[in-house]
Order: C-alpha cells, then structure tokens, then sequence
C-alpha cells in the first residue's frame, strides 16, 4: 500500500486557483463542512444521531448530502446490523483528512462572525 493520499478525480484547468476550487465543490454545500465536523467530533454515528448533532438539517438533506459525501468518497456508509436494519456513517480517511480545513473554518467564524440579532439584518 502506498504511503500517498488518495486522489479525487476532479477537473481542473491547472490554474493556481484549481486546489481552492477543488476543495470548496467538496465541502462547499451548507452542511457538508458541518456534517463532515460532527463525524470527526464523535465519530461513526447513526444516522438520527447524526441528524441530532446537526440541529436544523432535514432528514432529506442529510440523507441526499450523506449521499453525496459518498460519492466523494468522505464519508463511509455501513449496515451494522440487518434486523432492524441500521447503518453507521464514519469518516474515510480522505474525509479526516480535511480536519484542518474545518477546523480553520470554525476558528475563522468563531473569530469573524456573530449571530444577527433581526435575520432582516444579516449580511448573509
């Protein structure tokens, strides 16, 4: 096995640029950084203890954004058990790897951003 990371196929023009691309499709979408941040908190979680610790998300949204993580090959998803049926998602490696990515964006918003007293008043 090579000591390497593995590589995610994505396109790019070869521009500077391309890795911040690369990197903002993966964790780009609302809840993909908070989702990926939750797994690396506590770890493998269920999929209603997953939706717990990401208070306000839809079970569509995380069921379609835990789908996509798939596919981006970040997230794990495996039956643990058959009957009842009951699957566990947990990081890939790829997935722990962003760590510091969403730790940097955390420090960035606990340090830059305070919550709008009025939502008529947010900037975003």
């Amino acid at each position: 096995m090579s000591d390497e990371p593995e590589r995610l196929t994505m396109w790019c023009a070869g521009e500077e640029w391309c890795p911040i691309t690369a990197t903002a499709t993966l964790v780009g979408k609302k809840w993909h950084p908070v989702i990926v941040h939750r797994l690396l908190v506590n770890g493998p979680l269920g999929f209603n203890a997953l939706k717990e610790e990401v208070d306000g998300i839809s079970s569509k949204v995380l069921s379609d954004s835990l789908d996509d993580l798939g596919e981006k090959r970040l997230v794990n998803r495996e039956i643990v058990n058959d009957k009842p049926v009951r699957v566990e998602y947990s990081l890939t490696a790829t997935g722990e790897s962003l760590e510091p990515v969403i730790l940097a964006m955390r420090d960035w918003g606990m340090e830059y951003v305070s919550p709008a007293e009025d939502p008529d008043s947010a900037t975003v």
